[in-house]
C-alpha cells in the first residue's frame, strides 16, 4: 500500500486548491497542521529564503520529513478541519487552536417559547444547534437579523402555563421598544411564537430563498417610492443573509460517529485508489487516501472490503455506520450505507473528490516524461548541443518608462514550471530603457544562480531583437558565464530568431511544433510581465492617492492597499466595509475624499 503522503522535497506537487496540510518529522508524529487557500503555495512558502530567516519556521522545516493533505471544498472547511486535527493531535508547533475552545454555535432551546444564544457548549439535551460559525461577528449579525425580522424573547424567565397565569412576570424594556411581544404576561400566544422560531430555523437551515425574495421586492418597492433609508435598510438584512454562512461538512452536529470510504480504480484495472475519512462526535479527524495494486482478476468489492478493514484497525476506529460511493456486503455489527442525498451524501463527494485527486496525481506522475519529439525538433533547428529541457525566457514591461518591471518564466520538459518564475523590478535604469532593464535582471538572475551554485538552463530566451540580446549577452559577459548557456532572442514582427555575433537572423517553419514552442514560452513571458506591471501601477496609483489625505497613516494605507489594491476598487466600496476595515472616523475621510474627487 502506498499512503497519501509526499517526502519534503516534493512539496511543489501539492495541489493548488483549499484543505489543510499536516508536516510530520523522522518518528512519523505530527509536528505542525495548517490550512490553506492553495496547498501548493502555501506549503512552498515555507521553503523560501525569506521564511528560512524566522529561526521557528527554520527549525520547524529542517524537521519535516514528510506532508500529508486533505483537499476541501473552501477555505471556511479548511478552517474548522484545521481546528478539530490540532485539538486532536496537539502538534508541537501549533500554538493557537490548542485549547479545548471550538467554534461557537447558535442554539434554539427546547423549553416553552424557545429562546435564541450562541454558545461554544454543545449540548443535545438543552435544543437544536445550528452552526459552527468561523466568525463570531457572522454569527451575532444573523441572531441580531432573527431578532430584527422576528420578535424573540432574551430574557431567562421560565414562562410555564402556571407561571403565566399567576403573573409572576411582567414586561421588560424589550417590550416597549417593540422586540418583544410579550408572551411573560400571555400578551403572545404559544402557537403564535412558535411560528417565528419555525421562520428562524429555516433562515439557520439556510432556506432564505423567500426571505430574501422578500427583502428584494420590498428594497425595490421602497426604492420606487423614494423611501432609500428604508430601501437601504432592507438591503442590508438582505446582504446580511446572502453572506452569512448556516453550516458545513467539516464540522455538523447532526452526524455521529462514521467512517466514510470511496474508492475509483486505475484506467488499465491494475490499482485501486481509496479514501478513507474518519469521523467522530460530528467532526472529521482523519483522513488518508491509499493505493492498493492488485491482479485483474482480483474482485473490487473484496479488496475494497480487506482495505476498510485494514484502515480502521490502523486508526483504531470502532464507529458502527460506514458511508461510501459503492455497495459491499455489510459486516454483522457494521451499517453500510451508500447515501443519496444529504449532508451524508456530501461527504461521500468530498471523500471521492480526495480519492479522483491522488488518482490523477499518480497517473500523471508516471507520465511526466519529456515531450522529447517537440524537444528533438528545437534542438535541431537551433543547433544546440544539449536538449533544452530546462528553458528560461525574459520580458521586459513599461508604459513611457513609467513602472518598469521584468520577468522571468521557466519550462521545464516543454511545460510550465510556475514555481520557478520569478518577477523583477528595475533597479538601476531609469526612464524606457528596455536594454539595460535587460541587462540588469539577466545579470541578477544568473549572478544569483552562480553564487548558489545552481545549475543554468539549457536554453536562454529573450523577448526582443538584436538589441535586448546583445544587452543580455552583456549581463553574462560581465559574470564570465558567457558561452555557457546557449542565448536567442525572437522579434514579435517576423518571428525571427537571433542568435549572438550574427546580424542575420532564422526563419523557423511556421507550422514546426519548435516555434510553436518558442512562442509559447515568449508569449507566457510577456503576460506575466504585463500582469505584475499592471499590479504595480495600481498599487501607485492608490499609495499616492492616499497620501493625499490627511488623517490617513501609514497602517491605515496598508490596510487599505491590501484589501482593495486600486483606487477604482476602493471607489466601489461600501460605506460599512470601511468601517469594518478601519474604523468609522477614517471611514468617513475616506469617503469625503472620494466625493471631493481627490481620489
Amino acid at each position: 500500500m502506498e499512503f497519501q503522503r509526499y517526502s519534503k522535497d516534493e512539496y511543489l506537487k501539492l495541489p493548488e486548491r483549499p484543505g489543510i496540510y499536516k508536516f510530520f518529522d523522522q518518528s512519523g508524529n505530527i509536528i505542525y497542521v495548517g490550512k490553506a487557500k492553495s496547498l501548493k503555495k502555501r506549503v512552498a512558502s515555507y521553503f523560501t529564503k525569506a521564511n528560512l530567516d524566522n529561526r521557528k519556521t527554520y527549525r520547524l522545516v529542517s524537521e519535516i520529513q514528510e506532508i500529508e493533505f486533505v483537499i476541501v471544498s473552501s477555505e471556511f472547511d479548511a478552517l474548522l478541519l484545521e481546528n478539530n486535527l490540532i485539538k486532536e493531535n496537539q502538534p508541537r508547533y501549533n500554538i493557537l487552536l490548542k485549547d479545548d475552545k471550538s467554534f461557537p454555535s447558535i442554539c434554539i432551546t427546547n423549553e416553552r417559547f424557545p429562546r435564541i444564544y450562541s454558545t461554544r457548549r454543545i449540548d443535545h439535551t438543552k435544543g437544536e444547534y445550528f452552526g459552527p460559525y468561523t466568525s463570531v461577528k457572522a454569527m451575532n449579525g444573523v441572531i441580531d437579523l432573527i431578532r430584527k425580522i422576528h420578535k424573540i424573547r432574551t430574557c431567562k424567565y421560565n414562562l410555564s402555563k402556571d407561571n403565566i397565569k399567576k403573573k409572576k412576570f411582567k414586561v421588560c424594556l424589550e417590550y416597549h421598544i417593540g422586540n418583544c411581544l410579550g408572551p411573560c404576561e400571555g400578551l403572545q400566544t404559544e402557537d403564535d411564537y412558535l411560528k417565528d422560531i419555525d421562520e428562524a430555523k429555516k433562515i439557520l437551515k439556510g432556506k432564505i430563498g423567500i426571505v430574501s425574495r422578500s427583502y428584494k421586492e420590498k428594497m425595490t418597492e421602497a426604492s420606487g417610492n423614494l423611501k432609500f433609508e428604508l430601501a437601504q435598510s432592507y438591503k442590508e438584512k438582505y446582504d446580511l443573509l446572502e453572506k452569512f454562512q448556516s453550516r458545513s461538512l467539516i464540522v455538523n452536529q447532526k452526524i455521529t460517529s462514521t467512517d466514510v470510504f470511496t474508492t475509483t480504480n486505475s484506467d488499465n484495472k491494475n490499482s485501486q485508489f481509496i479514501n478513507y475519512m474518519r469521523i467522530e462526535n460530528g467532526a472529521i479527524i482523519n483522513s488518508e487516501t491509499i493505493e492498493v495494486k492488485k491482479k485483474i482478476e482480483e474482485d473490487d468489492a473484496e479488496v475494497f472490503r480487506f482495505s476498510i478493514f485494514d484502515l480502521r484497525k490502523k486508526y483504531g476506529s470502532n464507529n458502527p455506520t460506514i458511508l461510501t460511493n459503492v455497495s459491499i456486503e455489510p459486516w454483522e455489527d457494521i451499517e453500510v450505507i451508500v447515501p443519496k442525498i444529504g449532508d451524508k451524501k456530501k461527504l461521500v463527494e468530498l471523500s471521492f473528490k480526495n480519492a479522483l485527486y491522488y488518482k490523477k496525481e499518480k497517473l500523471s506522475s508516471k507520465s511526466t516524461q519529456p515531450n522529447e519529439g517537440i524537444l528533438l525538433s528545437l534542438q535541431e533547428d537551433l543547433k544546440l548541443s544539449d536538449l533544452p529541457k530546462h528553458i528560461e525566457c525574459f520580458d521586459n514591461s513599461n508604459i513611457q518608462g513609467t513602472n518598469p518591471v521584468a520577468s522571468m518564466v521557466c519550462f521545464r520538459n516543454g511545460k510550465p514550471y510556475k514555481s520557478d518564475y520569478r518577477k523583477f523590478n528595475i533597479k538601476t535604469v531609469t526612464g524606457p530603457d528596455d536594454f539595460g532593464s535587460m541587462k540588469e535582471v539577466v545579470g541578477r538572475r544568473y549572478a544569483h544562480l552562480k553564487k548558489e551554485g545552481i545549475s543554468f538552463p539549457n536554453l536562454i530566451v529573450i523577448d526582443g531583437g538584436k538589441g535586448q540580446l546583445n544587452a543580455a549577452c552583456d549581463a553574462l559577459k560581465e559574470l564570465n558565464i558567457y558561452g555557457q548557456v546557449p542565448i536567442i532572442g525572437i522579434a514579435k514582427r517576423l518571428e525571427e530568431i537571433y542568435f549572438p555575433d550574427d546580424n542575420l537572423p532564422i526563419h523557423i517553419n511556421k507550422k514546426s511544433t519548435s516555434l510553436k514552442l518558442i512562442q509559447q514560452i515568449r508569449d507566457e513571458a510577456h503576460r506575466f510581465a504585463i500582469t505584475f506591471h499592471r499590479q504595480k501601477r495600481s498599487k501607485e496609483s492608490i499609495e499616492s492617492s492616499l497620501d493625499s489625505i490627511k488623517g490617513i497613516g501609514a497602517s491605515t494605507r496598508e490596510k487599505i492597499m491590501r484589501e482593495f489594491g486600486s483606487v477604482a476598487r476602493l471607489k466601489q466600496s461600501s460605506e460599512k466595509d470601511l468601517i469594518d476595515l478601519v474604523g468609522q472616523s477614517k471611514a468617513k475621510i475616506i469617503q469625503r475624499a472620494i466625493k471631493k474627487g481627490v481620489l
